[in-house]
């Protein structure tokens, strides 16, 4: 258990979901829902640990993956925010962060004045390399499912992604 006490003697979301079907109803999603909301906090956890050493932050991280991505490792702030499904004022916190530690720099974008490039340093990419052989090294925090799992898990949510808009 990822919070440092004891595992429970019992599973309290199977509780819960029992104790909603008694008091008010179907529980699938109740449960699922539930589910989902404690399996982020394990894999949150598992990240952040693993992250800590490389002072970084998972929307830091995905920042960094993500200008590793491009073809010439800059991006324009606007598609970084998009991208990442960002608001414009995190995208400027996260890349003001990554900026003071040296790990990318903001430049002016060559033909267009109101546009502003997010390069990714050779720092970063160093920091970045590094932090990606700790995160991979614990499956992100995924333990339990084997690969053919993780790729029908990935599958379902992002049917509900799709089905709330989440991309076309």
């Amino acid at each position: 258990m990822t919070s440092g006490s004891p595992a429970l003697p019992f599973d309290p979301i199977a509780k819960a979901a029992e104790t909603w079907a008694e008091r008010v109803g179907p529980n699938a999603s109740m449960e699922a829902v539930t589910n989902i909301m404690r399996v982020q906090q394990i894999l949150q956890a598992s990240v952040d640990e693993r992250l800590r050493p490389h002072n970084l932050t998972f929307a830091r991280y995905e920042a960094l993956v993500l200008l590793s991505f491009s073809k010439r490792g800059s991006l324009p702030m606007r598609l970084m925010g998009e991208r990442l499904q960002l608001h414009p004022t995190s995208i400027t916190n996260i890349v003001d962060r990554l900026e003071a530690e040296g790990l990318a720099r903001r430049l002016p974008h060559p033909n267009d004045r109101r546009t502003t490039l997010v390069e990714l340093t050779d720092t970063g990419r160093e920091r970045l390399a590094a932090a990606t052989v700790a995160v991979t090294a614990s499956d992100f925090g995924f333990v339990g499912l084997d690969p053919s799992e993780l790729v029908q898990l990935s599958g379902l949510l992002t049917k509900v992604r799709r089905a709330s808009g989440d991309f076309a």
